[in-house]
């Protein structure tokens, strides 16, 4: 698999991550296919520093020296990172720009996911802003200050506005066009409709942080992936 590298020097590597891959080997299957093995083959020892979920795409530090590391992990437990997301959400959030600041805790029943909760919940803040309205559902710009499970799925679907598709904490597995064009939808006797959206509609746009050696402010961007350009276009033109 060849993957998008946006910087590379003998202290660290950027990548932009593509959907449905693993950032660090699975505990219960460790020959899925996962960021961490594929880098490392092609270019030696590779540290994870922070994580994406397998569906979500965009960028993603590894250190390739236990010194880097160091000085990168502090950096994101020190908050002093920027992490900024885009995510496609049911609905148009009111008001358009706001700050979620509600603990974070896993689920008591369900193995897996995450809920506000003040009960055993950690700290966890996430700003919003809608960058575009997409009829009944908008594009919005996520800024996040702390790396809870799940987080931004989860204070966006703890608002009412959940990420358009999200099988833990939305209202669909998949989206379908025939959703957007109602009674204008019309699809051929034999035809199965195939989704437009399979998967959670979350990609970390943009990161930032400073090099652990030379000291410089470090900032890259990484554009939307295809399908949820298409899904923008498609929402814009029907939503």
């Amino acid at each position: 698999m060849k993957l998008p590298l946006l910087h590379q020097d003998p202290h660290l590597l950027v990548v932009d991550k593509p959907a449905d891959l693993l950032t660090v080997p699975d505990r219960h299957d460790p020959d899925l296919p996962n960021l961490k093995q594929l880098l490392s083959e092609q270019y030696g020892q590779v540290i994870p520093v922070h994580r994406l979920d397998r569906p979500t795409t965009g960028l993603l530090v590894f250190a390739r020296t236990p010194e880097a590391h160091r000085s990168l992990s502090m950096q994101f437990e020190a908050r002093d990172v920027e992490k900024v997301y885009l995510a496609l959400v049911d609905g148009v959030p009111d008001p358009d720009e706001a700050t979620i600041d509600e603990p974070i805790a896993p689920h008591p029943s369900k193995v897996g996911q995450m809920l506000v909760s003040n009960r055993g919940g950690k700290f966890a803040r996430t700003d919003y802003k809608v960058m575009e309205v997409l009829g009944k559902f908008s594009l919005v710009g996520v800024q996040i200050f702390t790396g809870r499970t799940h987080q931004i799925r989860v204070h966006l679907a703890y608002i009412g506005h959940p990420l358009l598709v999200d099988p833990f904490y939305g209202k669909r597995t998949e989206f379908f066009l025939s959703e957007l064009k109602g009674r204008r939808y019309n699809k051929g006797k034999h035809e199965e409709e195939r989704p437009l959206l399979s998967r959670v509609p979350l990609h970390a746009s943009r990161l930032g942080f400073t090099h652990p050696v030379t000291g410089e402010w470090l900032h890259f961007e990484a554009e939307l992936p295809k399908d949820m350009r298409a899904m923008v276009r498609q929402l814009g033109k029907w939503g």
